[in-house]
């Protein structure tokens, strides 16, 4: 039986007197795979912000049981940081759970160490984190979120920019992170085959209204098309999906 770690009740969310979305009540619980999808604009950003606690909801409730988050910005949104190692940055993760007179210890050390494990870049330890890769560096990002122990991994967009090798390589350690560590993982990305091939749960956000469910029960070509203003072209190869779309339409924002 999953365990709820986090209950949304009557949520409004947006900014000031501006609603994105209302009435929204959905819980997530461990082990969760969901992927958060939807127009620009649409609501996913402040959504995240709602789960992650740097934005109140305009109304209702969001309760955590435990829920201990790891959070993966966008690569691109992150700033060229001083010459750090790849290790100093998968330390950051420790640091931000310290108190102000906290020193780091061996078992800080240690965490640190099995996160770059977990993620494959154990020999990059040393390495400076701006001559790194896009791959390698989204790698040392999600290191830093495991580096906090979190039961909830969000990933925010974590494949723009990179080539095919890389692509696919990160959509296997994220689906490895989830299976073998029982994450709870929230996955955000405009690439809807990337999605409907790793999750299991599909939220779906368009301008005023927002869906929850599993794969076969969201993914339909009436309703992407009509969330995303698109001719949507929804086809199987083998077991794996493959989503199309003819004259896209985004709305305008970054929400």
């Amino acid at each position: 039986m999953q365990n709820d770690l986090i209950k949304l009740s009557g949520l409004s969310i947006g900014y000031k007197n501006k609603i994105i979305h209302s009435n929204i009540n959905l819980n997530i619980s461990d082990n969760d795979f969901i992927g958060l999808v939807g127009p620009n604009g649409s609501g996913k950003t402040t959504f995240l912000r709602i789960l992650l606690g740097t934005l109140k909801p305009l109304s209702g409730t969001v309760e955590k049981n435990n829920a201990r988050f790891g959070y993966v910005p966008q690569r691109d949104t992150v700033q060229p940081l001083l010459p750090y190692s790849v290790f100093d940055i998968v330390m950051m993760g420790r640091y931000s759970l310290k108190g102000f007179f906290e020193k780091i210890n061996k078992e800080d050390e240690t965490i640190v160490k099995e996160s770059l494990e977990k993620v494959g870049i154990a020999s990059l330890k040393f390495m400076n984190y701006n001559s790194l890769s896009g791959g390698q560096r989204q790698r040392t990002l999600i290191a830093r979120a495991l580096a906090v122990n979190p039961n909830v991994l969000i990933l925010d967009e974590p494949t723009n920019g990179m080539d095919t090798p890389s692509h696919h390589s990160l959509l296997n350690l994220i689906e490895e992170l989830h299976d073998k560590s029982k994450l709870t993982v929230l996955l955000v990305s405009h690439l809807l085959s990337d999605v409907a091939n790793l999750v299991k749960k599909i939220i779906l956000f368009e301008k005023d209204n927002f869906q929850i469910g599993k794969i076969d029960d969201i993914l339909s070509e009436e309703n992407l098309s009509k969330t995303y203003s698109a001719q949507i072209k929804i086809s199987k190869i083998g077991s794996e999906f493959l989503i199309t779309s003819k004259h896209p339409r985004s709305y305008n924002g970054n929400n």
